[in-house]
């Protein structure tokens, strides 16, 4: 029976060439001139530091800029915290990965919803779907693309 699985993974080195490409022009461009911005990754976490929030605010819109065109998901950038000190203004990213179960309940029914005859299972952060027919699959890839759905999604594991 043809399947294949749903999960929300980003390409940790595609991430790590845009936050260098970031940091790059960061120190490069005149308007981030004496104002100590900087940006870094660790594990699953980007710090963006700078002594003005103008200039800061700037810093995140290049991060922006250097993810869509490497083509990760601005949607991985979970949750934003911001930290002031008197000196300087700090952004911190969580990178987020992985389906919880409240996502998965909802593109489960989504999928229910278009066709009952599809089967879902949610195993460990990855949905599998299976059918009978492949050209339900693929109607079912289309669907949870044009879909509203919050997190960025992959497709893999293809199998008839």
């Amino acid at each position: 029976m043809p399947s294949f699985d749903i999960v929300s993974e980003f390409d940790k080195q595609e991430v790590v060439n845009a936050i260098d490409q970031s940091g790059r022009e960061i120190v490069n461009r005149y308007d981030f001139k004496n104002t100590n911005t900087t940006i870094s990754l660790n594990e699953n976490q980007i710090n963006l530091r700078s002594t003005t929030e103008d200039r800061a605010l700037a810093a995140e819109q290049v991060m922006r800029e250097k993810f869509s065109k490497r083509n990760v998901s601005i949607k991985f950038l979970s949750d934003k915290k911001v930290e002031k000190t008197p000196s300087e203004i700090k952004f911190i990213f969580n990178l987020k990965s992985g389906i919880n179960q409240e996502e998965s309940k909802e593109i489960t029914k989504l999928i229910k919803d278009y066709n009952k005859k599809i089967q879902t299972s949610f195993q460990n952060q990855m949905i599998r779907v299976t059918s009978k027919k492949r050209d339900d699959l693929q109607n079912v890839i289309t669907l949870l693309k044009e879909s509203n759905i919050k997190t960025p999604l992959s497709y893999i594991n293809f199998r008839d």
